[in-house]
């Protein structure tokens, strides 16, 4: 007899539409892998993410109470007709790990606080409590009187922690140089404070300059030492201002709170800079870097101390955990033993627990987030997963396919966004968007199985089993640049010669040693321009004309056609619609409930005032060029009363990369992970340099883009510029120049150099785990003697 409830058994979504979505309709069956696929923009984050998962989440937090929703994020509904059969969602993305610099791999994991517990129990001399291990809880003592049952007694106080008093458990102490935060010619009215932020309108400057303490139009340098004391150091003061009680403090515990309490990699880019550039760090002299005061550094167990053993590599650490054989505290010890072999199974093992957690790329935070789920009780969950692979050797996705699947074998449904082929074949579902990107996409062109997808005739269908062949003939360099005994992370002194004059990969397994290398020995160095990792930081006023620097210009042509002032074309200033203030939506708050955005009724979501879209330019007003995709702006810019050489050239570059289809005014939040990284390389290939460093630029990108994306490296090699990619993508490697492989494994079993040569003396060699790889892919089957001029470490 089979059961109602056993009838749901699939994830119902009809009339979907949020993005470029166009009423779509798919059923997801519950308890099995899906693998959603498509070209970069085809609408699968705005499927799965946007209207999947934020649909689970939003319902999840209607069932908190009021007081703590007030507390939470408003979400809004997605525009979506129906959706039904959802489960709890779990969404493990690539977004960055640890804006605080106190997150590190151990605390964000867990990892840290079996440890802890594990050295108040076994560590000799014993010192406390768990509390007594931990770098953020500080040693403080009080005393004072209480009033008990009408009897005052006089009671003390002592916590005992394991932060390090000199540097506070940051593990590095700061020296701020402090003519980068005044400018002692000039009085608070003058805008004497240079800080970010610090803008002599803006709150912060008129509590300075009206908290009594000071003389707002007296020149810094002429202060008095009790002045400039308390300019600088004040202890938080109550003063009123207008009538408003505020806290008053000294500029330099105002900027250490605000800005340097924070993961330096996570600052927006204009604070980094200022902070790189005003504070200079070193490791704490006194704790040497491992955050932890002396009590817990001589606290030991088999001679190891916690400082010890959150330093060692993870590897190592779990062999030193499975060697302790303590009855007393078994259950932890197996808890923990779990714990680190997830790490190695995941392919993190090179990681350290005190590695900072905002330092990890995006695919290592990915799968470190994975890693509280695959010990989890929780069944019938949805996990939600972001490109997995991402940053994996063709070695590592098979690991990462077999924890997809143990998820699913739990009882989960899974729902992935993949490109690669090899995480698209364990799909037990498939669903394909697309047929194109943006307008062009947003539609489900096959739903099926993956044998169904290969005969299917979609774009990702007649991909799919594309493999690369060897090029028949390789470039010949024109010079070198040499790194010697580079020993940045886990490099061993390596010695290599880059090419130049070529396009150069370097691969190996994740951890093997490639970012270390080239970040490390090679973009630093003049007339390197690198491309990282790192994601773009905008606000949904952002879009790539403002990204680009393209809508300056632009601005500038339609005042000089008009006769009019700049900011007048611009949604962010005189500009603006007075109603939405240049959003082009209301945002309306409904306190405790989710939040709704609406388009401006009176601008209907153009962002501009009614009298600025007066002013045209080659027939077409602000707004509707704003509107217009890359490949249809690139020839309004270049031809006509519109011409304009600086736009079209940013348009030009923007097309060479794929983003065609992308409205220059889209807003930046609303772009997926592919396209946020080609709008990244669109805008670096504008700076002047003879070799450029890309650091896996197929990260996002469908099958059918690659070819694209290796059609662009080789113009820029052949324009003269020397061009040095970071990669796993086989058929990157196929296509390479010359090859860089480094390993054998990761962490301290990497960090050497295991070949050097061209893409055919990998294959023929086939000695590391790249070559194996890629012969694999090519399909080559040559015997590994055959090797000729390839030169191995």
């Amino acid at each position: 007899m089979t059961a109602t409830a056993d009838s749901h058994d699939v994830i119902r979504v009809q009339g979907a539409r949020e993005n470029n979505l166009k009423d779509v309709n798919v059923e997801l069956p519950k308890r099995r892998l899906t693998v959603f696929t498509g070209v970069s923009g085809s609408g699968k984050s705005s499927l799965v993410f946007g209207t999947i998962a934020a649909e689970s989440q939003r319902m999840i937090n209607e069932t908190y109470s009021s007081f703590v929703q007030g507390f939470m994020p408003s979400l809004a509904r997605p525009d979506v007709d129906v959706l039904e059969g959802l489960t709890t969602a779990i969404i493990v993305d690539q977004e960055r790990m640890g804006a605080n610099a106190r997150s590190t791999v151990g605390t964000v994991t867990d990892a840290n606080a079996m440890l802890r517990i594990l050295f108040s129990r076994l560590g000799q001399p014993h010192i406390g409590s768990p509390q007594a291990y931990s770098f953020n809880i500080p040693s403080v003592t009080g005393k004072g009187a209480i009033t008990v049952g009408g009897k005052t007694e006089r009671r003390e106080f002592t916590q005992l922690g394991g932060m390090c008093p000199r540097c506070e458990g940051m593990g590095s102490v700061s020296d701020i140089d402090l003519t980068q935060l005044f400018d002692d010619t000039k009085s608070l009215a003058e805008g004497a404070i240079t800080v970010p932020g610090f803008t002599t309108d803006g709150w912060s400057v008129r509590m300075f300059s009206e908290s009594g303490f000071f003389d707002p139009d007296k020149a810094i340098r002429d202060y008095s030492e009790a002045e400039l004391n308390d300019f600088l150091y004040r202890e938080p003061t109550k003063v009123k201002i207008n009538g408003i009680n505020l806290t008053f403090e000294g500029l330099i515990p105002k900027v250490q709170k605000s800005m340097l309490s924070k993961d330096v990699d996570a600052m927006q880019p204009h604070i980094r800079a200022f902070v790189e550039r005003a504070v200079a760090f070193a490791p704490c002299p006194e704790c040497g870097g491992t955050r932890l005061s002396e009590g817990a550094r001589n606290s030991k167990i088999a001679g190891v101390s916690i400082a010890d053993a959150c330093a060692m590599q993870i590897t190592d650490l779990s062999d030193w955990v499975r060697s302790l054989n303590e009855p007393s505290v078994a259950p932890l010890l197996k808890n923990l033993q779990h714990l680190l072999d997830s790490f190695v199974d995941i392919g993190l093992g090179y990681l350290s627990l005190d590695r900072p957690s905002g330092t990890l790329s995006g695919g290592e935070a990915q799968r470190t987030k994975m890693i509280r789920h695959l010990g989890s009780s929780l069944t019938d969950i949805t996990y939600v997963f972001d490109e997995p692979t991402v940053g994996l050797h063709p070695h590592d996705i098979q690991r990462m396919n077999e924890l997809l699947q143990q998820l699913r074998d739990k009882g989960n449904t899974v729902l992935v966004v993949e490109h690669k082929p090899e995480a698209i074949a364990i799909a037990d579902h498939v669903v394909d968007l697309g047929p194109l990107a943006g307008s062009g996409g947003g539609q489900v062109v096959f739903e099926g199985t993956v044998d169904a997808l290969r005969a299917s005739g979609t774009l990702t269908g007649r991909h799919l089993d594309d493999r690369a062949r060897l090029k028949e003939s390789v470039r010949t360099a024109n010079g070198a640049l040499e790194v010697r005994g580079a020993t940045e992370h886990n490099l061993q002194g390596v010695d290599v010669d880059i090419p130049l004059g070529v396009l150069v990969v370097v691969t190996g397994v994740a951890g093997s040693g490639k970012s270390s290398l080239i970040h490390g020995s090679v973009a630093p160095r003049d007339g390197v321009v690198a491309v990282d990792q790192g994601a773009i930081r905008g606000s949904r006023r952002s879009n790539p004309a403002t990204y680009t620097g393209m809508l300056e210009p632009i601005r500038k042509a339609f005042a000089k056609a008009n006769g009019v002032k700049p900011a007048l074309f611009s949604a962010n200033s005189a500009g603006a619609c007075p109603n939405c203030n240049g959003a082009g939506v209301i945002y309306t708050d409904l306190g405790v409930m989710a939040g709704v955005s609406t388009v401006c009724e009176v601008c209907e979501g153009r962002r501009f005032d009614e009298s600025v879209l007066e002013y045209t330019l080659g027939g077409r007003d602000i707004s509707e060029v704003l509107a217009m995709p890359v490949a249809e702006a690139e020839r309004f810019f270049a031809k006509g009363e519109a011409k304009l050489p600086a736009a079209h050239a940013i348009l030009k570059r923007l097309s060479d990369v794929g983003l065609g289809y992308l409205t220059i005014g889209q807003p930046l939040t609303t772009l997926s992970g592919g396209e946020r990284q080609r709008l990244k390389l669109a805008t670096h290939m504008a700076e002047k340099g003879g070799v450029y460093v890309l650091d896996e630029p197929t990260t996002g990108l469908h099958l059918a883009d690659v070819e694209q994306l290796l059609g662009l490296l080789d113009r820029l090699v052949d324009s003269g510029k020397s061009v040095i990619v970071i990669e796993h993508h086989q058929a990157v490697m196929a296509h390479a120049d010359w090859i860089i492989d480094l390993g054998p494994g990761a962490g301290h079993d990497g960090g050497r150099l295991v070949f050097e040569g061209t893409p055919a003396d990998l294959v023929a060699d086939r000695s590391t785990l790249t070559g194996q790889h890629l012969a694999r892919y090519i399909g080559a089957d040559v015997p590994a003697e055959n090797a000729t001029s390839s030169r191995r470490a």
